[in-house]
């Protein structure tokens, strides 16, 4: 019944920027998401930050990252880095 190569049910996906890679084997994340208001029915850009677990700090600055949703590593970090979709422009 249980094939590895099976998705995991009930795991969200999100792909976002990464913010910053200043702490070790963790990046921050900026998700980007449009929501429509309420009563206004105005779409809003809102921005969600998530630190997430980079194993290899790979990661750098304004790379666009595929985050998976795991167990909780430590008090903030919930999400693991997956892959690296895009590399950002180097400074």
């Amino acid at each position: 019944m249980s094939v590895m190569t099976e998705k995991i049910q009930g795991r969200r996906e999100w792909i976002g920027h990464v913010v910053s890679n200043k702490m070790n084997k963790t990046v921050v994340v900026a998700v980007d998401r449009f929501v429509r208001h309420p009563f206004y029915r105005k779409v809003i850009r809102r921005v969600t930050k998530l630190k997430a677990h980079d194993e290899q700090n790979n990661c750098r600055v304004g790379d666009r990252v595929k985050l998976i949703e795991t167990r909780p590593i430590s008090k903030h970090k919930h999400w693991r880095v997956v892959q690296i979709i895009e590399r950002g422009q180097p400074d």
